[in-house]
């Protein structure tokens, strides 16, 4: 997971989730923080198609907007992020680390992206 900052400028990891504590990690962060958007990792396969892996984000996609209304997701394709956090630094041993920096990367690529920057 990732944060950007107030101003939409700046994407900050924070924590990796296991998917049985998504709903409730994402209820108190809701709670904590401002959040109106909430951008949701689509792993397609190299060819772009929807794969056994993102049908189960779709499926858990479906359950959040379900248990969360107020908050707007946004599928984003996420392909090759964590190939680039590893080339970053994150390294394939440290699999949390690289975690978190393809999620700061997959947010900080949606702000570029969709001009908040």
């Amino acid at each position: 997971m990732a944060l950007s900052d107030a101003g939409r400028v700046l994407a900050t990891p924070i924590e990796v989730v296991p998917s049985s504590e998504l709903t409730g990690y994402l209820g108190r962060l809701f709670q904590e923080q401002d959040v109106g958007e909430v951008v949701v990792g689509m792993p397609k396969t190299l060819a772009g198609e929807i794969g056994p892996q993102a049908r189960r984000v779709l499926d858990t996609l479906a359950r959040l907007r379900r248990e969360f209304p107020e908050v707007r997701f946004v599928e984003w394709d996420e392909r090759l992020t964590t190939r680039v956090a590893a080339a970053s630094g994150g390294g394939k041993k440290k699999r949390v680390r690289v975690d978190h920096l393809a999620a700061a990367g997959m947010l900080q690529e949606y702000l570029a992206r969709t001009g908040d920057l």
